[in-house]
């Protein structure tokens, strides 16, 4: 193979990874924010528990809290917080 060749070569390998890096780096930084914000949501959800006992109510930790928390995160934990100050 001559020298020109590889460096042609090498030079499409590494365009090439740059491309699907760029692609994937999207998808990835959606999937790092939703992390973030289901870990924000399960721990207000607990902090709002532990809270909850000096005021006599408790927000049940089930598989719907757990969702609406963890897809939601904060506005998620606020709105189970209102529906069980309000309707429960």
């Amino acid at each position: 193979m001559d020298t020109i060749t590889t460096l042609l070569l090498l030079g499409g390998v590494v365009i090439s990874i740059y491309v699907v890096i760029r692609i994937l780096a999207a998808p990835i930084k959606w999937i790092f924010k939703f992390l973030l914000n289901a870990l924000m949501g399960f721990l207000l959800l607990f902090l709002a528990n532990f809270v909850s006992g000096f005021f006599d109510f408790a927000i049940p930790v089930n598989l719907i809290t757990c969702l609406i928390s963890g897809v939601f995160g904060i506005p998620g934990v606020i709105f189970l917080v209102v529906v069980e100050l309000l309707f429960l």
